[in-house]
């Protein structure tokens, strides 16, 4: 596994893709999704099945794909409309 960081800090989680040399010579890419502190933190890790041609082709979809995983969870679902009057 590749740990070079590449960690995001997005509110109260930390955003850190995983990505893996195949023996094929592709690259497969995971992403860590932690929050919290102490006894109370907790990390989700999804692991991916497409494999890349490239390190950044994968970096880049882990960190989409978290990224995305973040803000489904942050971003309002009804923000309020404000009319200008």
């Amino acid at each position: 596994m590749d740990i070079i960081q590449h960690s995001v800090a997005v509110g109260k989680y930390l955003v850190s893709p995983l990505i893996k040399n195949l023996d094929d010579g592709g690259f497969a890419a995971s992403v860590s999704i932690r929050s919290g502190h102490g006894s109370g933190m907790h990390d989700r890790v999804m692991r991916f099945t497409p494999h890349f041609s490239s390190h950044g082709a994968a970096l880049r979809y882990a960190v989409d794909q978290g990224l995305g995983w973040v803000r489904e969870r942050t971003v309002p679902r009804h923000a309020p409309m404000h009319c200008a009057a």
